[in-house]
């Protein structure tokens, strides 16, 4: 059975794909009128690669994936499987003796939103994203082109049932936060230093009643304006950057 077919789009997707897994790239589309330096050094990059280059146009690219914001640079790829397992990651950092951070989105459904927090787990050195299978959006072209090359380095895991993984998480030791504006902390009062696993809900909805109830603590990030909530990818990076601080 071959593997799921992939497209992505934009220099900075393309670009990690190149550095970390050239050998699934069948082809990549190029804007035959772009020959910028940008342009340039992508197409040099793309031949010591290997990888075939087709020269097209814009309606031949915004086809291929779907809008226009391509950058002038569309590949046909093979997706590429998760090299570990959740279970193999944990036990992988445990050996090392390096304290999980672990960025647990539910209901997280829009590609956009999806693709700001693996960029913002990446940046912030966060060792993985997890989500449900149901409720929640995929990697897909739009999520790999937002997340610039996130997409590709920081492990995405949908789980079948998101209150047992959390479960799970807990008797690893990993202490689960979960973000709430009901909670009376503040995300400033927590200890992140250990092994830790924050969870945040969409936008609005916010995290599902079980879901809340499974976290061993809920916290709450401050708002001082007439805005009562931040987007799902802002709160992430707030959390996330807030643990990455105190880790030093």
């Amino acid at each position: 059975m071959s593997a799921p077919k992939q497209i992505l789009f934009g220099f900075h997707a393309v670009t990690v794909r190149l550095k970390t897994a050239p050998g699934s790239i069948q082809e990549i589309h190029i804007d035959a009128t772009r020959r910028d330096q940008r342009m340039r050094q992508f197409v040099e990059r793309a031949k010591e690669a290997g990888v075939k280059l087709i020269d097209s146009d814009d309606d031949r690219l915004a086809k291929l994936c779907g809008n226009t914001r391509h950058q002038g640079v569309v590949a046909r790829a093979q997706a590429v499987a998760p090299q570990r397992t959740l279970d193999e990651l944990l036990e992988d950092l445990e050996e090392a003796g390096e304290a999980p951070l672990l960025l647990v989105l539910d209901g997280v459904t829009d590609p956009h939103n999806l693709g700001a927090c693996l960029r913002v787990a990446d940046g912030a050195g966060a060792h993985a994203v997890i989500a449900p299978k149901d409720h929640a959006v995929g990697i897909n072209a739009t999520v790999a082109k937002v997340a610039s090359g996130a997409a590709e380095t920081v492990p995405y895991f949908m789980v079948t049932n998101l209150a047992r993984t959390l479960n799970e998480l807990k008797e690893r030791n990993i202490w689960v936060i979960g973000t709430s504006d009901r909670a009376e902390k503040a995300i400033y009062q927590m200890d992140y230093k250990g092994p830790v696993a924050l969870v945040l809900g969409a936008e609005g909805a916010g995290m599902r009643q079980l879901t809340a109830k499974t976290c061993d603590e809920l916290v709450n990030i401050p708002m001082k304006g007439a805005v009562e909530s931040l987007n799902v990818s802002v709160a992430a990076g707030v959390c996330l950057f807030e643990a990455l601080r105190q880790r030093g």
